[in-house]
């Protein structure tokens, strides 16, 4: 084997081991974020079971609330595909999407079924109570059973409550800028022209894809709003804003640039931003300027 051969066999082995070694670090990545992808899924998956659960243990709570032979028959049927679609869902696969998106959406059928039920035999323990009179013990025993509902009723609460958190935006990465009629960054508050305003929203698949509002706020040294736009509801309150944008999100990191025109006195000192989506504060950030 002559020279120029040995040495064309060794470039080709170093080159197909660089590959390989790219390769593997792309397949450590991705094999990362589909494993972080499965356990949002699988989190989604138990507040799923979770609640497929509360509806079962509802439906025979109503069954010791009535004596209405063709209502009673409604609700055991009713509970047994509650039990059979929770089976499902255990027997599903957190990768199976599909799947889980069919059975998300038996879910809120079931979840409307049963308000249905409830209606009805809220009406059934009215219309009881009108036309007897119940003994001192029988009010007792409703009593308790009400408090049993109740329980039940603050426990999807709070299941509810856990997915509002993990699908709640985020607002991350926030810059604030303050230009001149250039275009130029500055630093005194006589220069200052426009506001520059650049964020992402996070990466979040439990968060619903669509169309959604931002809000942001620009707090003066004083906290008062500047330019206030109009106001949007917050905490059971309405809030200023400086600035309103609305953004299509998909559930993938989102870069969001907004800007504010000067158009009065700015006092120096620190100006904080607020930045809103969805009813919640997902971020701010701050910056000072010199007189």
């Amino acid at each position: 084997m002559n020279k120029k051969t040995l040495y064309f066999l060794i470039a080709v082995v170093i080159v197909l081991f660089i590959g390989l070694v790219f390769l593997v670090i792309s397949l450590g990545k991705s094999n990362q974020e589909n494993k972080q992808m499965l356990e949002l899924v699988e989190m989604d998956k138990r507040e799923m079971e979770n609640e497929y659960e509360n509806f079962a243990r509802q439906y025979n709570e109503m069954k010791t609330q009535i004596n209405n032979d063709s209502l009673m028959a409604q609700l055991e049927r009713e509970q047994q595909r509650t039990q059979e679609l929770l089976e499902e869902l255990q027997r599903t696969k957190a990768n199976d999407a599909a799947e889980i998106t069919r059975l998300k959406k038996e879910l809120s059928t079931m979840r409307e079924v049963l308000k249905s039920f409830v209606s009805e035999i809220d009406s059934l323990n009215r219309l009881n109570m009108q036309l007897s009179n119940e003994n001192e013990n029988l009010r007792i025993r409703q009593a308790q059973q009400q408090q049993q509902i109740s329980s039940l009723s603050e426990e999807k609460e709070t299941l509810t409550d856990k997915v509002a958190i993990a699908s709640q935006l985020d607002a991350t990465s926030v810059h604030i800028s303050a230009l001149n009629k250039r275009g130029k960054a500055v630093k005194k508050t006589k220069d200052v022209k426009k506001f520059q305003i650049s964020f992402n929203i996070s990466r979040n698949v439990t968060a619903a894809a669509g169309s959604r509002t931002i809000y942001v706020r620009i707090l003066k040294p004083t906290n008062e709003v500047v330019n206030g736009g109009g106001t949007f509801a917050f905490e059971n309150r309405n809030l200023e804003y400086s600035i309103r944008k609305d953004i299509e999100y998909d559930g993938e990191e989102t870069p969001v640039t907004v800007y504010w025109d000067v158009n009065e006195m700015l006092l120096a000192g620190q100006y904080k931003i607020q930045i809103f989506a969805d009813g919640k504060n997902i971020g701010g950030g701050s910056v000072n300027f010199e007189q």
